[in-house]
């Protein structure tokens, strides 16, 4: 377990890594909260915190006096599913993929009044400009066009690039990442879709615009990723409070 990862956020981990290896079975409950607290040696509301993660990231579902089952068509592997609530970075969400990096762009400039505007900075502040595009399994994925202060965010390098920016921010610079706010539309490709997407004149691009903060508010990352519409499907999950 990492240093600055919580004890529910690592146990919600290993159990998607046993739902996506299938190691419970999809017409059964999985083990319930209190045999699983005793196998990960943790309190009962840590368990029920860790479950409650997959819960709103729709690999699991509750059903009263029954159980905790797993919703079957989150384990379509034809798409990659991107929850609503993700904020762990590609590399993280395709954790045990081969995943690699191509860096088209990376220069330290300043930022437009708009980008400005979204990480709260003003137009005289240091920003690394970034563009990557990211490969799985020697295949396109995503193009991510990424902007972040460099005094919030130091020492980024083109090996830190090369893998994960996120695992940087986490494990070298200690700093927890919070929260995201994202749009998500549709758009036509464009001549960098096309060098590096593999796209087609006629294939959409799916675009996710977002912005990431840290734990204590901060922004530290303006992007907009363009998407393969073949390779992802993004999931909203609503959930009723009684």
């Amino acid at each position: 377990m990492a240093n600055n990862q919580t004890k529910y956020s690592f146990i919600a981990e290993e159990l998607k890594k046993r739902i996506f290896a299938k190691e419970y079975p999809l017409d059964k409950p999985i083990p319930d909260e209190m045999t699983l607290a005793k196998e990960f040696d943790c309190s009962r509301m840590t368990m029920k915190k860790a479950l409650e993660v997959l819960v709103l990231e729709g690999l699991l579902y509750r059903k009263r006096g029954h159980g905790t089952f797993i919703i079957k068509s989150a384990l379509d592997m034809d798409r990659l599913n991107i929850h609503s609530q993700e904020v762990n970075g590609f590399t993280k969400l395709l954790e045990g993929r081969d995943v690699a990096s191509k860096i088209v762009q990376f220069q330290v400039t300043f930022p437009d009044k708009y980008v400005a505007e979204r990480l709260n900075i003003d137009l005289e502040t240091p920003i690394y400009d970034i563009v990557r595009a990211r490969l799985v399994d020697d295949e396109p994925y995503v193009l991510e066009h990424t902007c972040m202060p460099v005094a919030l965010i130091p020492g980024v390098t083109q090996e830190v690039l090369e893998h994960s920016i996120y695992t940087y921010i986490r494990e070298q610079l200690n700093l927890k990442i919070a929260s995201s706010y994202k749009q998500i539309r549709a758009d036509k490709p464009s001549q960098l879709d096309f060098d590096y997407l593999d796209c087609s004149e006629t294939d959409p691009v799916i675009e996710v615009e977002q912005t990431v903060y840290l734990n204590n508010g901060m922004a530290f990352e303006y992007s907009k990723s363009r998407h393969r519409y073949d390779k992802f499907v993004f999931t909203t999950v609503n959930i009723a409070r009684r």
